[in-house]
């Protein structure tokens, strides 16, 4: 979570992982303008490069070579990462709306998501083709049509429907990896017919004859059926059928024609062209909204028509990144200039590429290397990062040049100046207001006074028959996302009331927000709240209060009412454990190296990605779920990691326990960063503990033995189960979700020996 060295006086939202917008965070992330924060809302967090794609089809290139890994150059960048789909914009409110987390502010917008091949005006294209974009859901597909190759015995007819640069070079990259697959499985390669078609008279109309002839040459030299003049017109199952008759019988059928906008731009209200592509001018604003830019694939230039090609987005990411910044100041904006010509690397599926420049052509080995080196020097200017993010030059203390109109400068005098303490530190009433009047907390019958009619404290009454348990968290932000931050702080508050078998019935909070202008500091308390709130709701847990102050950091706690019978029937503490009891741990760990690693941007995007939805992922139906299968005792995983956590319940029930490290459930990326040396601050504080382990001679050396000390955020439940009834457990907390779900060892009588855990 980055810090509020500066205050915040206006968003630029990035919309889309496109080519563009990584060059803006890559252009930002060296120069960063104070004042200014950047957003950046993508449902993948590894965005590929299409330039690289075929070679990763053909098996020259794995899976992290040819993508970008947009959470960590976010994190780089200082800006913020929401993995999110975008469904739609509300220009007058300028707020980008969300399909899962409320919509986000900003004060200027720039989309950059591509093409999509429109399927949709094709008979039975969207239900039997695979459109080759968007690339993740493609990887899918080509991953699991390559499985079915393996698996099939027998001819399998492959139709590819376009021919330009992209569908050949697609064509020649499946037929190299696919008959070489064939190859090594010992079968005959000639079991595969592919058939590529163009409605054009020629493939690659856009190339030069010689380039042209070359490729015709080698689709001959590959038994690759071209048809020409064949628009593909309908499609069915295991058949496609052109405009002029011809019909074909197929087992496969891919899509890399027909490029058009995404659906939600229709009702954005932005001026499209006649295929969707938003309309923009040469400095990349669109015609339609001053505050909004395109680029790339998406966006059409109103003076110029261009190709969609990578290249053009790759170009367009200077002019934007300098574009956003100069609007932003009031400054005017500078035209991009797209080259008259470009030089195209079109790969033959093997280590060989024919390069086309206008009229120009020429091919060879030695152009698949020159192509593989301009691609990888490429990726390395945006995965190959420093250490840290710190490493780069800021400006320290620099005044922002941002300019406001007079009530914005007087919020601005406020937000920097000395903040006094106490109540002067509270958000203004008129701001909490507003960001809670769309936050909805579930109702109660047992909330007499809560945010419904709120007053100086709330009301809330203990049903005849039930006893209170209270608890109470609070941290700051661990990741950028303010929703999601919430949501998680949330999980965590609750997961003491769960762990005791009770049930959450008032949540009372304690929010810090970083100073800025009141519409940021809204918007971060809004997005905090309503992710909190949610997780509140699905609890039953009704929110009745809480303070909110400001603070340098954005932080968030929770107390927590729960209820529990009168006569603790049902109640599962951390004493109970017996001799013979299975221990089952619900969700993996991990949590406290990996986010460690992610501010050093040494953990991969999809790592964290795991952590968040593991964070995310509340004890609520686990908790009920051991209970059922009568657990004698229970805890959730939190800062003293899964050894303190298991010590205390040993001492709580006098006996000892045994662990198995190799049944450890671990989050992906954990063992790598902890065997890297990067650890949570706070595990040094539990290594204290090793002294309550016996058998840690051969035990040292296991990847896990580190993650014993980790400390968690929201982790799973610990809890010993009878072993008879162990197995049905772990496979219903899988069956409810909790798909990491594992017995990590055993409870065993106590021992002479003073260290009561034993290292298997």
């Amino acid at each position: 979570m980055h810090s509020a060295d500066q205050a915040v006086f206006r968003d630029i939202v990035l919309v889309g992982g496109g080519h563009s917008h990584v060059v803006v965070l890559r252009r930002f992330a060296m120069r960063p303008l104070p004042g200014v924060r950047l957003t950046v809302i993508c449902s993948d967090t590894h965005t590929p490069y299409s330039g690289m794609l075929p070679g990763y089809i053909a098996g020259h290139y794995s899976h992290d070579e040819v993508h970008i890994d947009l959470r960590r150059l976010a994190e780089f960048a200082g800006a913020r990462y929401f993995r999110e789909q975008v469904i739609g914009l509300d220009r007058v409110q300028r707020k980008v709306l969300c399909a899962r987390r409320p919509p986000v502010a900003y004060d200027r917008l720039s989309i950059n998501i591509g093409s999509m091949p429109a399927v949709n005006q094709v008979e039975g294209a969207a239900e039997h083709a695979i459109p080759v974009k968007p690339i993740r859901r493609f990887n899918e597909h080509w991953l699991a049509l390559l499985e079915r190759v393996r698996q099939h015995r027998g001819a399998k007819t492959i139709a590819i429907v376009g021919a330009g640069a992209g569908g050949v070079e697609l064509s020649l990259a499946m037929h190299h990896r696919l008959r070489n697959e064939l190859r090594r499985l010992g079968r005959d390669p000639g079991e595969l017919r592919f058939h590529l078609f163009s409605a054009e008279p020629e493939i690659l109309p856009t190339h030069n004859a010689r380039v042209r002839r070359a490729f015709e040459q080698v689709l001959a030299e590959r038994a690759v059926v071209v048809h020409r003049d064949a628009k593909v017109s309908a499609v069915a199952s295991g058949q496609l059928r052109t405009a002029g008759g011809e019909t074909l019988a197929v087992d496969e059928i891919v899509w890399v024609t027909q490029a058009g906008g995404a659906d939600w731009l229709r009702d954005t209200g932005l001026a499209l062209d006649d295929r969707g592509f938003i309309q923009v001018r040469d400095s990349l604003q669109t015609v339609s909204d001053a505050h909004i830019f395109a680029a790339g694939d998406c966006a059409s230039m109103i003076d110029r028509a261009l190709e969609k090609a990578g290249v053009f987005a790759v170009r367009q990411g200077r002019p934007l990144a300098d574009n956003l910044r100069r609007s932003v100041l009031g400054q005017p904006l500078r035209a991009y200039h797209p080259q008259a010509r470009w030089l195209a690397l079109i790969s033959t599926g093997d280590r060989y590429a024919i390069a086309s420049r206008g009229g120009l052509h020429t091919a060879g080995a030695w152009v698949w290397r020159w192509k593989d080196w301009i691609d990888r020097r490429f990726m390395a200017r945006f995965n190959d990062l420093p250490a840290q993010r710190m490493a780069i030059a800021r400006p320290q203390g620099e005044e922002s040049a941002v300019p406001l109109d007079e009530a914005e400068s007087a919020q601005a005098i406020s937000a920097l100046a000395m903040r006094c303490g106490g109540c002067g530190a509270k958000v203004g009433a008129t701001v909490l207001s507003r960001a809670l009047a769309s936050v909805h907390p579930v109702e109660r019958d047992d909330v007499l006074i809560g945010l419904h009619a709120p007053d100086d404290a709330a009301v809330v009454r203990v049903p005849p028959g039930r006893a209170m348990v209270h608890t109470v968290d609070f941290f700051r932000a661990l990741i950028d996302d303010p929703w999601l931050f919430g949501r998680i702080a949330a999980n965590h508050a609750l997961g003491d009331i769960f762990a005791m078998g009770g049930e959450a019935q008032s949540a009372t909070a304690i929010a810090t927000v970083p100073p800025g202008l009141e519409s940021q500091v809204e918007e971060t308390l809004l997005q905090m709240m309503a992710g909190a709130v949610e997780v509140l709701n699905e609890a039953g847990c009704a929110l009745v209060g809480g303070h909110s102050g400001e603070g340098r950091e954005l932080a968030l706690g929770f107390a927590i009412n729960g209820l529990i019978d009168e006569g603790l029937a049902g109640v599962m503490c951390k004493g109970g454990m017996r001799p013979g009891d299975q221990l089952i741990l619900g969700k993996p760990i991990g949590t406290g190296t990996l986010l460690a690693a992610h501010a050093r941007l040494q953990a991969k995007g999809r790592w964290i990605d795991d952590v968040l939805a593991s964070m995310e992922q509340s004890n609520r139906l686990a908790a009920s779920c051991l209970r059922e299968h009568g657990a004698t005792a229970c805890t959730d995983l939190t800062g003293f990691g899964l050894l303190g956590h298991l010590v205390e319940m040993t001492r709580a029930s006098g006996v000892d326990a045994e662990i198995d490290l190799a049944a450890l459930p671990v989050l992906e990326g954990a063992a790598e960063t902890s065997a890297a040396g990067i650890l949570s601050s706070l595990q040094p504080a539990n290594l204290r503990l090793r002294r309550a382990l016996r058998g840690t001679e051969s035990a040292r050396s296991h990847p896990n033995y580190a993650l014993l000390f980790d400390p968690q955020t929201a982790g799973g439940l610990l809890a010993s189960v009878p072993a008879e009834r162990a197995a049905a457990c772990i496979a219903a907390l899988r069956s409810l979700g909790y798909g990491k779900a594992a017995c990590i060892g055993r409870v065993l009588p106590p021992a002479d020996d003073l260290a009561p855990i034993h290292l298997k």
